[in-house]
């Protein structure tokens, strides 16, 4: 038995015109196209509510059946929307790792991170999805939120912990709406140029904005007609590159705030886009193309198809050569220019893959000796990581019990972080797969990121909070 995405959507929009969201439901309808399929005008009214009440049944059923085939007895309530703790016994997930997937067994226990050393910045009123820390100026940390703000954090060297909340001073606080009355407008992705002095953050309002390290508004940048989910500086800090849900990617002059040109290729909404080197990038749509695009051209110089699905994210390697691309087909594929061919097909993970990150070692890094390493997250709840030069998989890092939606590589490449809803931080060891620090926190963590130093991880969390750790081994 299958659903289909057109199933799904026509429940949806059928819900909607039954529940009196007229408006909504036109919209929705129109968009997604399925207010033209007539293939669903036998399904009887309620038809959404009725599957998900027999769905949460179930589920309900199957969490308490014991290992006798018998019923339990469990008081607990049983919601759509919070996790269920059974009050009698805790059902034990198994993981199903393909054969030839390395599958790792811890040796020791990892050490928990204590709320003893961890730095909490509080002051956003909603999630907070994206953060950044400033690769010249190594105690900048910026941060994006829900609440319609930026914000630019002073963190002080040292171990974290509650004195060192207690000493630093309030953020600096960059409003992406004119007025409080206006509706909150999230903060969606946000980059600081290379020498430390601009961000750059693009917004739900489909308006990019550059500031200063003060917090200054130096240029808005309105040309997209829809919200930006992509935003990157070139190295030489001269051009600015966004790709929005319009379906369209601009690069901008950041002196300016010019366009220097709108690239129109995509029939669905950009989803990433990802330099190669000062005057080239890469843009991927959920219409499951992938396109490499330079800067004065005015058709696309490379067009990648092979995904059959929506494609989330795009990376290129250090040294421009590969870049890799993950979906919701369940893949990651790599590419180079040299065919439209996929180089390898990684079809390990079993379900949605949300992003990929490459190491920081190999050639162009400053880890020439180490081996280049591809990390992908998925929804299946594991990190896995790839080796690129046999285009295989190294290890499948399971802990995780949520989709882990943020992985990053520590400076030196030794270590990787990931974040998942399950509220957990962990910290793994790349040359074994072996987890080595997790922290809890108190929320489903959106982003994780490292450093310039490699001794502190920051995480954002869907409670509004910031949270940073000490990593020192």
């Amino acid at each position: 038995m299958s659903i289909t995405s057109d199933e799904v959507n026509y429940l949806i929009y059928r819900y909607l015109q039954e529940s009196g969201f007229q408006h909504s439901a036109f919209a929705f309808g129109t968009e997604s196209g399925i207010s033209n399929n007539n293939s669903g005008s036998e399904v009887p009214p309620g038809a959404l509510i009725t599957f998900l009440q027999q769905g949460l049944q179930y589920k309900e059923i199957e969490t308490h059946i014991g290992e006798n085939g018998q019923e339990v007895n469990c008081k607990e309530g049983f919601s759509l929307l919070t996790p269920h703790v059974c009050s009698v016994k805790r059902k034990a997930v198994t993981e199903v790792t393909p054969q030839n997937a390395v599958k790792r067994r811890e040796d020791h226990e990892p050490m928990e991170i204590p709320e003893s050393q961890v730095t909490v910045l509080k002051g956003h009123v909603s999630e907070v999805f994206i953060c950044s820390w400033n690769l010249a100026y190594p105690s900048l940390l910026a941060s994006g939120s829900a609440d319609s703000t930026a914000r630019i954090w002073q963190i002080p060297p040292g171990p974290c912990g509650p004195d060192t909340t207690a000493s630093i001073p309030p953020p600096i606080e960059m409003l992406h709406m004119k007025s409080p009355q206006e509706k909150s407008k999230d903060v969606t992705t946000l980059d600081w140029n290379f020498d430390g002095h601009l961000l750059a953050t693009g917004s739900y309002d489909g308006i990019a904005r550059i500031w200063t390290d003060r917090g200054e508004l130096r240029n808005t940048l309105a040309r997209h007609k829809g919200p930006i989910f992509s935003l990157k500086w070139n190295k030489r800090g001269d051009s600015l590159l966004s790709g929005s849900v319009d379906k369209t990617a601009i690069i901008w002059d950041a002196k300016t705030g010019d366009v220097k040109q709108q690239f129109e290729f995509h029939s669905a909404p950009t989803l990433d886009v990802d330099w190669r080197d000062d005057t080239s990038f890469a843009s991927c749509s959920t219409d499951k193309t992938i396109y490499v695009c330079q800067l004065g051209k005015q058709k696309p110089i490379a067009t990648f198809v092979g995904h059959s699905d929506e494609v989330n994210a795009i990376k290129w390697d250090p040294s421009g050569s590969w870049l890799a691309s993950c979906s919701d087909d369940f893949t990651a594929k790599i590419w180079n220019m040299k065919t439209d061919k996929c180089v390898y097909d990684f079809k390990h993970h079993t379900k949605e893959i949300y992003t990929i990150r490459w190491s920081p070692t190999g050639p162009g890094t400053a880890n020439p000796n180490k081996s280049l390493v591809l990390a992908s997250a998925s929804f299946d709840t594991t990190v896995k990581l790839w080796d690129i030069a046999q285009g295989k998989e190294l290890f499948s890092l399971v802990k995780h019990t949520d989709p882990v939606y943020s992985v990053a590589f520590s400076p030196n490449g030794d270590f990787i972080a990931s974040g998942s809803f399950d509220k957990c931080l962990h910290i793994w060891s790349v040359k074994d797969g072996s987890l080595v620090k997790t922290y809890k926190g108190n929320g489903g963590i959106f982003e994780v990121c490292w450093n310039p130093t490699g001794d502190k991880v920051a995480a954002c969390f869907s409670t509004n909070a910031v949270c940073i750790v000490d990593f020192r081994m």
